[in-house]
Formats: C-alpha cells, sequence, structure tokens
C-alpha cells in the first residue's frame, strides 16, 4: 500500500498515539506533518518521531490527508483558518466528538471525502477500539485506503454518525475509569509483601480471567458477580455506580449537546 502523505492538526496526545502505532508497523512517518500553536509540543513530537516534518498550518492541510487532532473549542476557528486550503482531493478525518460533519461542512462545503472517528488511547500499541463514520459521498476505492490505514490502529468499527459521542464515553474514555483501580491493587500487593512483578501478573492474569468470564463464559452477569462470595467493597456498590451515572450522563450531555 502506497502511503500517502498525512497532515495533523494538532501535535498532542491522540496524534502522538497515532504516530506511535504507525511506527509500531513501520510506517514511514516521513510521509507525517504535524503542526501545533505551541512549538514546544511540536518539538517534542520531532523528538520523539525524528522523522516527522514540522510544518505551517496551512502546508498540513494541504496534504493528501488532513487529520484534525483538536479539542471541540478549538476546532471551528481552525477550520476557518484552512477553508481556503483544502480542497474537494482532501480526505479530511475529525477526531473529536461534538463538532458534526454538518458544522464541519458548513466551514468546508467542498469536502466530500469527510470522516469522523473516536480514537482510543490503546491504539499506542495497536489494540485500539476505533469507531469511525464515513460521509455518504465518500469514495469507495478512497475509503478502502483509510480503513487499510485504521487497521494499523486495532480493530475498527464503520457506526453511524449518531452514536459517536456514546462510543467516546463508554469506549473512548473507559480506560481511564479503571486504570487508576488496577494501579491501586498492584500497590496494595507490593505493600502485602508481592514483588511488583508478581502483583502486576496477579492484577494482570485476574483481568484477563474476569474479562472473559463476564463477556464470553456464556454466563448471565448476575451469575458471575456471584461467583465469587466475598465482596471488600460490595457495600460501596451502589455509590459507584451512582458516581458512573452522574458523572458520565453529564459528560454525554456535555459532548452531544
Amino acid at each position: 500500500m502506497k502511503t500517502p502523505t498525512i497532515g495533523f492538526i494538532g501535535g498532542g496526545r491522540i496524534t502522538r498515539i497515532l504516530l506511535q502505532a504507525f511506527d509500531n508497523k513501520k510506517i514511514n512517518l516521513l510521509q507525517a506533518y504535524v503542526f501545533d500553536v505551541d512549538q514546544q509540543i511540536a518539538e517534542k513530537l520531532k523528538k520523539r518521531f525524528p522523522d516527522i516534518h514540522l510544518a505551517t498550518l496551512e502546508e498540513v492541510a494541504t496534504q493528501e490527508i488532513v487529520i484534525l487532532a483538536l479539542h471541540p473549542p478549538m476546532i471551528m476557528e481552525t477550520l476557518q483558518k484552512i477553508s481556503a486550503i483544502v480542497s474537494e482531493k482532501t480526505i479530511f478525518a475529525s477526531l473529536a466528538p461534538k463538532i458534526t460533519s454538518s458544522k464541519i461542512s458548513v466551514v468546508l462545503p467542498q469536502v466530500t471525502k469527510l470522516a469522523r472517528m473516536i480514537p482510543n488511547a490503546t491504539s499506542i500499541i495497536n489494540e485500539g477500539y476505533n469507531p469511525v463514520w464515513f460521509a455518504p459521498s465518500f469514495p469507495s476505492d478512497e475509503k478502502e485506503l483509510v480503513l487499510q490505514m485504521l487497521d494499523f490502529l486495532g480493530t475498527m468499527r464503520e457506526v453511524e454518525e449518531n452514536k459517536l459521542e456514546a462510543y467516546a464515553v463508554v469506549s473512548a474514555m473507559a480506560p481511564t475509569y479503571f486504570w487508576f483501580q488496577w494501579k491501586k491493587l498492584i500497590d496494595l500487593g507490593r505493600e502485602f509483601g508481592l514483588s511488583h512483578n508478581e502483583s502486576k501478573e496477579a492484577v494482570l492474569q485476574s483481568l484477563y480471567g474476569a474479562i472473559e468470564t463476564y463477556f464470553n463464559s456464556g454466563m448471565q452477569p448476575d451469575e458471575v458477580m456471584d461467583l465469587i462470595p466475598v465482596k471488600p467493597i460490595g457495600d460501596h456498590e451502589k455509590e459507584i455506580e451512582s458516581i458512573f451515572e452522574t458523572k458520565l450522563r453529564e459528560l454525554y450531555s456535555k459532548i452531544k449537546n
């Protein structure tokens, strides 16, 4: 597959994650151009990936594929700045929730090869779960090119646009709900006498087994949760569920409306 030139608008976390995923698979990063308003962020990215090109916003916007990797509040202003630069030939992908294709098309009406994706941090090890939406006008042959590239990131699922924000809450952000808990378990294991590696392996293998049991055993959720009779934090389950309910509903409402 010929690697097209790719321009990243924004050099933050998600651009770093995608570049690392491509680098893991030996994709030629000489085809990657990055712009960030913060020169220190851009230079830090260049130090990590020496083959990329640091470029101006205008230069990035002229590449074959342009990836908008910005937080929603910065997007509309940035689209205005590149509205006269991107063309009908540009493959344009936004990685942000909230900013819909209709909002993008108001500023970039010439772009028919439009996609939106909710990327996953675990793409950094090529194990992401990345839902993507393509505009109906997206040419099938060029869509195949994009899908081949997404395959390097992990699992790809083509979805309806109105579901992207739901995927952002229950998939893209999901690791943040659990990672700190896993760290605490490992730390406690060390406190209780295990080495770091022993504690890490114990938590890791238990989590693998727990996930497989819950999702692939064929048992109902209540049956799975009844397998262990002692539940040390069982008295706090409703409290934890309430936190999920409150915080994630607020988050979904914020990025959906």
